[in-house]
């Protein structure tokens, strides 16, 4: 997706939460912005893809702040959060007639578990309040039926995790696509560094997803989404043997989009007017869309 204009006060409103977030220091606050201000003023552009420049953007906030991982408390209080819900999900799916697709929505419920931005939560302990709303919303776009053909010939799949919270969630997801298909492989890929609140290796670990998936891969390096100039061998060759790509959220379409991969879905919630509008899909809903 190319930026939008709209993508401007929203990256700048996501840097002034992280540098709040990682130091009281006014001084080395004011200095990230600053710093974020100049560099988007220099680097803006429609023609570029909007992952592309968040991440330049982000990058040198990091730097400035010195700060390697400035969400760390929060994504850890979003996965324990989001355990706390599992008793529920496992409800919702042991009741629903079709336990895939209950999996897919709670793990779309997570997708609101970002910082820092319009249409996303305040803090972790908001997916408490929320759930059983936006579960009973069901889906605002649903492809799921034209998903589940692809799902029961598919041999190899690939899922692009996004946040930290929504993750454990999407270990549900994997454990209902294994029983809905046990013959497929699924690699699951997590971020290469620590980026906003996204998931990395650390976490896909210590929640156990080798007992789900049949590999653990990494995008390789700090990244919104994915950068497909800097993708490991290992994630380049999965992606060429995918039967379908399961992207979750929304920096993972803003990534793909720009790209011809297909047969892709994606799974998120359209948090904001520029995925909206790009997706052709109603704002603050939640989505399976199949592009084929």
């Amino acid at each position: 997706m190319k930026i939008q204009t709209e993508c401007v006060p929203c990256l700048l409103k996501r840097i002034i939460f992280e540098a709040k977030q990682s130091t009281d220091d006014k001084t080395l606050q004011t200095k990230a912005i600053r710093n974020a201000c100049k560099m988007l003023s220099q680097i803006y552009d429609p023609n570029e893809c909007s992952a592309v420049i968040a991440t330049k953007i982000h990058k040198m906030v990091y730097d400035t702040l010195g700060d390697e991982d400035p969400y760390a408390e929060l994504k850890q209080t979003s996965n324990r959060v989001a355990e706390s819900l599992l008793p529920k999900i496992e409800e919702i799916i042991k009741a629903s007639d079709d336990s895939l697709k209950a999996s897919m929505l709670c793990s779309i419920i997570g997708n609101i578990l970002d910082f820092g931005i319009e249409g996303s939560s305040t803090n972790p302990k908001m997916l408490r309040e929320v759930f059983e709303r936006i579960y009973s919303e069901r889906l605002g776009y649903d492809d799921y039926s034209k998903l589940k053909l692809h799902l029961k010939k598919a041999k190899r799949v690939i899922i692009f995790a996004d946040n930290c919270g929504e993750i454990v969630f999407d270990k549900v997801v994997c454990r209902e696509l294994k029983k809905f298909n046990p013959r497929i492989f699924i690699s699951l890929v997590v971020r290469g560094e620590p980026i906003i609140s996204d998931a990395t290796l650390k976490d896909a670990r210590e929640l156990n997803f080798k007992e789900v998936v049949d590999e653990i891969l990494t995008t390789g390096c700090f990244a919104i989404g994915v950068d497909f100039d800097r993708l490991p061998f290992e994630v380049e060759k999965a992606l060429k043997n995918a039967d379908l790509i399961t992207c979750k959220g929304m920096a993972n379409y803003e990534a793909f989009s720009e790209t011809d991969y297909k047969p892709i879905v994606y799974l998120l919630r359209t948090k904001c007017s520029a995925i909206s509008k790009s997706m052709d899909i109603p704002l603050n809903v939640s989505v399976i869309k199949l592009y084929e």
